[in-house]
C-alpha cells in the first residue's frame, strides 16, 4: 500500500475529529451529558465531575467516514464483506456503550445498563459476527505466532470469537480509566495491526479500517489528554474493544491479540486478581484494581501513568509485530 493513502488515511481521521469536537463537547455539556465519578474511586478523580463524556460518538463517527472514503478511494468497488463486518462490529458495540452511557447520564442510573444486558447485547453482536463469517466459509484455524502450528476448532471456533469479542470490549473498557490512557494504548495497538494487516497482505480493508482508527483517536488525544475536556464513555471503549477483537480474528492472529493488547490484559487481570484476592482472603493485592488506580495511590501523577502504560503498550506493539513477522 502507497505511504500516500497510509498518510492520508490517518490525517482524514485525526481532522475529522478534530473538527467535531469543537460542536460536539459544548453540545454535550448544554445538554448536561457529564461524567459522574465513582466515590469509591482515586478522590483526585472528583474534580472531574461533570466532564462531558460520550466523546466516543467522535470516534466511532470519525472511523466509519474515514475507513469507507479511502476504502472506496483505494478499492474501487471491490470491498469484501471482511469490511462491513469490522464496521458493524465498531458501530454495534459503539450503541451498547452509548445505551449504557445514556442511562447513566440522562437517566442518572451511574452503573447503565445492568451487566446481563451488557452480556446479552455482547453474545448477540458476536454470534451475528460469527455466523456472518461462517456463511463466508471463513477458516476456523487457529494459529501459534511464531510457528507454523496450527489446530481447527471447528465448532468451538464460535465460542472462541464470542470470548474474544465480549472479553476484548470488557478489557479495553476497564482500561478506561485516566485522562488519554486508552486513547493513547489503542492507537499503539491498532498502529501495530495495521502494520501486520501490511506484512501479511490481502487485508487491504483491515488496514485501512486500523489507520483510521489511528488517526480518529490522535484526533482524539487533542481534547482528551490531561487534562481531557471530553471522555470517551462506553460508546468509545466497547467500540474498540469489540473492533479490535474483529480485527485480530479477520487477520487469523487471534492469539497474537493477548499480546499486541497486553496492557488490557494486564488491567483485566489486575481486577481478576483483586476480587479473588478479597473474597478468598479478605485481603487486597493492589492498593485499587485496574492497575492503573493502583499506581495513583502510589503517589504516581496521572501524566506518569499514562504515559508509563503508552511506553508498556508500545514495547507489546513491537513484541507482537515481531513475533508475527520476524519469527515467520
Amino acid at each position: 500500500m502507497d505511504i500516500t493513502v497510509i498518510l492520508v488515511t490517518i490525517a482524514i481521521g485525526f481532522l475529522i475529529t478534530v473538527l467535531l469536537s469543537p460542536i460536539f463537547i459544548p453540545l454535550l455539556r448544554r445538554l448536561k451529558f457529564g461524567q459522574s465519578i465513582r466515590e469509591e474511586g482515586p478522590k483526585s478523580h472528583l474534580k472531574k465531575t461533570g466532564t462531558p463524556t460520550m466523546g466516543g460518538i467522535m470516534i466511532v463517527l470519525s472511523i466509519i467516514i474515514t475507513s469507507i472514503i479511502m476504502v472506496y478511494k483505494v478499492l474501487g468497488n471491490d470491498v469484501s464483506y471482511e469490511f462491513w463486518l469490522l464496521n458493524f462490529v465498531l458501530f454495534g458495540y459503539g450503541l451498547l456503550g452509548f445505551l449504557d452511557d445514556y442511562i447513566k447520564v440522562a437517566m442518572k442510573r451511574n452503573l447503565g445498563l445492568t451487566s446481563r444486558q451488557k452480556m446479552i447485547g455482547q453474545i448477540i453482536i458476536a454470534l451475528i459476527f460469527y455466523f456472518i463469517l461462517n456463511r463466508e466459509g471463513f477458516s476456523t484455524y487457529i494459529t501459534i505466532p511464531g510457528t507454523n502450528m496450527e489446530w481447527d476448532l471447528g465448532w468451538f471456533y464460535a465460542v472462541l470469537i464470542i470470548i474474544m469479542l465480549v472479553g476484548s470490549s470488557n478489557a479495553v473498557n476497564l482500561t478506561d480509566g485516566l485522562d488519554g490512557l486508552l486513547a493513547g494504548t489503542a492507537a499503539i495497538a491498532f498502529g501495530a495491526y495495521a502494520i501486520l494487516s501490511l506484512f501479511v497482505g490481502g487485508h487491504s480493508e483491515v488496514v485501512i479500517f486500523s489507520l483510521a482508527v489511528v488517526g480518529a483517536l490522535l484526533g482524539f488525544l487533542v481534547f482528551n489528554a490531561h487534562p481531557a475536556k471530553v471522555f470517551m464513555g462506553d460508546t468509545g471503549s466497547l467500540a474498540l474493544g469489540g473492533a479490535i477483537a474483529a480485527v485480530a480474528i479477520l487477520t487469523k492472529t487471534e492469539i497474537l491479540l493477548i499480546i499486541i493488547g497486553g496492557v488490557f490484559v494486564l488491567e483485566t487481570l489486575s481486577v481478576i486478581i483483586q476480587v479473588i484476592s478479597f473474597k478468598t482472603t479478605g485481603k487486597r493485592v493492589f492498593k485499587m484494581s485496574p492497575l492503573h488506580h493502583h499506581y495513583e495511590l502510589l503517589g504516581w501523577s496521572e501524566w506518569r501513568v499514562v504515559t508509563t502504560f503508552w511506553l508498556i503498550g508500545l514495547i507489546f506493539a513491537v513484541l507482537g509485530i515481531y513475533i508475527e513477522v520476524g519469527l515467520n
